[in-house]
């Protein structure tokens, strides 16, 4: 059975979804990669605010292909999310970050911070980026447009298939 959640993301449907989970996302998301991540990661040691507000909100890992003529945003597919693990955590426990996309394993320090601040990871396909692309219907540079392709867009998505790789309990489709 296939789970449809719509964004903002409450602690109720993050408690509600378990490892293994097919789930169809709707609603606003926002893509930050290494070098976004970065920058944000920076400016929460620093103290100051983000350019963007994170809280209820969902990372997700990519850095888009141009658009082709008439379409919101290119080819789409997720990056790996082991990059974006040092920076993780911290955004977590300071801007209410409830969930990520990416492909494959999360470190044990970020399972950790997922199951203390209640919040999922889920698994998009790699390699679909075309079919992926298909369901973003809107694609709005929020940041860090110098960037190029890692700045971080707002994307409205229409059943995004995702998989939940790490639930709020901390178990692992990976382990």
């Amino acid at each position: 059975m296939v789970i449809t959640i719509k964004t903002p993301l409450s602690a109720t449907i993050i408690t509600s979804l378990h490892a293994g989970d097919e789930v169809e996302l709707s609603g606003t998301i926002y893509t930050a990669r290494d070098a976004a991540h970065r920058r944000l990661y920076d400016l929460l040691q620093q103290g100051s605010p983000l350019p963007v507000d994170l809280k209820n909100q969902v990372l997700y890992y990519v850095g888009p292909a141009p658009a082709r003529p008439g379409k919101p945003i290119g080819s789409a597919g997720p990056t790996t999310s082991a990059r974006m693990d040092p920076f993780t955590p911290a955004l977590l426990e300071k801007t209410g970050l409830r969930a990520m996309i990416g492909k494959g394993e999360r470190s044990p320090t970020v399972i950790a911070a997922i199951k203390q601040y209640g919040a999922v990871y889920f698994a998009a396909i790699g390699g679909a980026g075309a079919l992926i692309a298909q369901c973003i219907k809107k694609c709005d540079a929020v940041c860090y447009e110098d960037l190029g392709p890692e700045a971080i867009f707002r994307l409205t998505v229409e059943k995004f298939p995702l998989i939940v790789a790490i639930d709020g309990m901390g178990r692992s489709l990976y382990r």
